[in-house]
């Protein structure tokens, strides 16, 4: 046969065909497998990144909810948008020294065979800012919710104490009244204490007077506290309003409130320049003020109660 006439120098290769169909089978296996696989990788990973997506979703969801409930439910501590004033941040100035004065004067006249209860008042002037000061005499402060009446004779001052949140009405901050919390958080450092009968204000983030009001049937509330131990107590708002302030002066307490417009830094730089110990804002501009004087007349000097419609609305009051 002739495929049988080989030479010696020669070789002779012989293919399979059967070795050589499947071959290229699989060949072409593979090529189509390359072609088709990347895109079953692209629909996964394309899946993939949707489902991180829409749970990335949920969580941001939940995140927003829970701080809704919060701001709303679980204390002042975030920044609210007040109903009376805009907000504030405050910190003591630290390169404004204390003046020492050695002995501070009382602005108001006392005589211990007076025992009248009523309202002095003593006008200064301090920077070109015109100061009314309304000093309480023979009285008692306590805190009070809901609209004063004027028709009360034994109120002889009374002006709106803390503040409230312009979204739900609630009271900004911790208040204490009458031994029982109405209220807590720590959106303002500024505070009123009264404790048997006495005031005391002061700047602190956490007071144990909070807890002492609460033992002994007292009352405490939050503001800004605009001087601290004699130092200017810096707040970033500088738009001009009526300012008013609870203010502890050596051992004398009273209310001072400006009557021109007045930015909170200068009002602050004022009460410092007075000798003010320690002072805090109260609700200043339009807010509710009166007052009587030692013939018992009443005298309004801010504000109108038909604006005062808030459920939470608060006053100090001397009895």
């Amino acid at each position: 046969m002739e495929k049988d006439n080989i030479k010696d120098d020669e070789i002779r290769i012989i293919k399979r065909k059967e070795a050589y169909e499947s071959s290229s089978s699989i060949m072409m296996d593979d090529s189509e497998c390359s072609c088709s696989e990347p895109t079953r990788v692209r629909t996964h990973s394309s899946r993939k990144k949707w489902s991180v997506f829409a749970y990335m979703l949920f969580g941001g969801m939940l995140l927003l909810i829970g701080w809704l409930w919060y701001s709303s439910y679980a204390g002042e501590d975030v920044a609210v948008e007040s109903a009376f004033e805009p907000e504030l941040v405050e910190y003591p100035v630290e390169d404004v020294e204390k003046v020492d004065v050695e002995e501070k004067v009382p602005f108001g006249t006392y005589d211990d065979t007076v025992k009248t209860k009523y309202v002095e008042v003593v006008n200064k002037e301090v920077n070109d800012i015109p100061i009314d000061i309304f000093i309480p005499h023979n009285s008692t402060p306590v805190l009070k919710m809901g609209l004063p009446s004027e028709q009360d004779k034994d109120v002889i001052l009374v002006t709106q104490a803390a503040d409230l949140r312009a979204d739900n009405g609630k009271i900004v901050g911790a208040f204490v009244l009458a031994g029982e919390p109405l209220s807590w958080g720590l959106s303002k450092k500024g505070y009123c204490a009264i404790l048997d009968g006495k005031v005391t204000v002061g700047m602190a983030d956490n007071s144990p007077l909070f807890e002492e009001a609460t033992e002994k049937g007292g009352y405490f509330f939050r503001q800004y506290a605009l001087v601290s131990e004699g130092k200017l107590v810096e707040n970033n708002l500088r738009n001009k309003s009526i300012r008013k302030a609870l203010c502890m002066r050596g051992d004398e307490v009273f209310v001072a409130v400006t009557r021109t417009r007045e930015s909170m830094h200068d009002f602050s730089q004022a009460l410092v320049d007075l000798g003010v110990d320690n002072a805090i804002y109260i609700v200043g501009s339009y807010s509710y003020t009166l007052y009587r004087d030692k013939e018992g007349v009443s005298h309004r000097v801010t504000g109108q109660l038909a604006r005062i419609n808030m459920k939470n609305v608060n006053f100090i009051e001397w009895r």
